[in-house]
């Protein structure tokens, strides 16, 4: 039997934990653990857990290691086989974990896999954060079956066959305990936001396969970290996916992909500027300034892990069509079936 060590990363979410916790704690399965990850919260986060699920470990961390940082930490206590970096803003049905554990039997390739996540709010539709799965386009914009940009799909069955997919979302992934430690965790340097992206993309430099599994159902709130549109987040969004890219696009594509990503983000600050969105306007210049002062050391990075950049023999280049600004607004493609309808 597979055995999950379920990790929950907190921070003063005392209100998600009382709402959602209860939800983890009942899954019907036999082999798990839960562990909370608390990044020095200041709510009685800790304090409610152990009265109320004594059961639960807890691990007190001295300061605020973000999602990357209270995630890597929690997996050195973990005792299981799999490791589920599970939001705290997550609701799961009871037999999540059960479907879970015959789709890890039936692929054993696979070394990080997805449930389908679902609105908490709205049920009957994906949720941002994942949805069915994720890709990344051309120009390393991430996407998910069942969500471009922020046009949301309704959940029809369309997406109800496994598949394999660019990347796993952080908000409910599975990940082998040995495979995670032996890409050193998630990389702490981006905090928060597209780190999960990035794991999975070292993971399949090295040959992992990465998979959704829609049996498998959670529901997410989300925002619980950052609202949708906030300064914060746009400036770890486009941050972080530029330490993505410098990290691990292949040789080949390296000039070509940042020069154009380049030229789009100066396309999207213009467009905030001249519509008025001046927030959005500073995160992305903000964002870019963070990132230069990186560089040094994400060229550091990308040499330690030089020999696994290129993708192995078999392994699909993420990096590829749709070209995600081009088909969605100017083509009107909103959907992920209509991004591969006539190429």
């Amino acid at each position: 039997m597979n055995s999950f060590s379920i990790i929950i990363v907190n921070w003063n979410g005392l209100d998600h934990l009382k709402r959602y916790i209860p939800s983890v704690v009942a899954s019907n399965y036999e082999a798990f653990e839960v562990i909370i990850a608390d990044n020095d919260s200041s709510d009685q986060s800790i304090e409610w857990v152990k009265q109320e699920f004594p059961e639960i470990k807890v691990i007190a961390l001295d300061q605020n290691y973000f999602f990357a940082g209270g995630n890597n930490r929690a997996s050195k206590i973990a005792n299981h086989e799999w490791l589920v970096f599970l939001n705290n803003d997550v609701q799961v049905d009871p037999n999540w974990l059960d479907q879970m554990s015959n789709m890890i039997e039936d692929t054993p390739k696979a070394g990080i896999l997805q449930p389908k996540i679902k609105s908490l709010n709205q049920p009957s539709y994906f949720e941002y954060a994942g949805a069915a799965g994720g890709y990344l386009d051309r120009f390393g914009y991430p996407y998910c079956r069942g969500r471009i940009w922020d046009v949301v799909e309704k959940d029809t069955g369309q997406y109800n066959h496994p598949s394999t997919v660019d990347w796993a979302s952080g908000a409910a992934m599975f990940i082998k305990k040995d495979l995670f430690e032996q890409l050193n965790g998630f990389d702490e340097d981006f905090e928060m936001h597209m780190e999960e992206i990035d794991l999975c993309w070292r993971a399949r430099n090295v040959g992992i396969e990465v998979m959704y599994c829609p049996e498998s159902v959670v529901y997410h709130l989300g925002g619980g970290s950052l609202s949708q549109g906030s300064f914060k987040k746009i400036w770890y969004n486009y941050r972080n996916n530029w330490y993505m890219l410098v990290k691990n696009v292949s040789n080949q594509q390296f000039i070509s992909t940042l020069s154009m990503r380049f030229a789009l983000d100066m396309v999207a600050c213009l467009k905030a500027f001249i519509t008025g969105q001046f927030h959005e306007a500073y995160a992305i210049i903000r964002a870019h300034l963070s990132f230069l002062a990186k560089i040094p050391k994400l060229l550091q990075k990308r040499t330690i892990e030089e020999s696994t950049i290129k993708n192995k023999a078999g392994q699909r280049n993420p990096l590829r069509p749709p070209f995600l600004v081009w088909d969605f607004f100017i083509l009107s493609k909103k959907t992920f079936g209509e991004l591969f309808t006539n190429q």
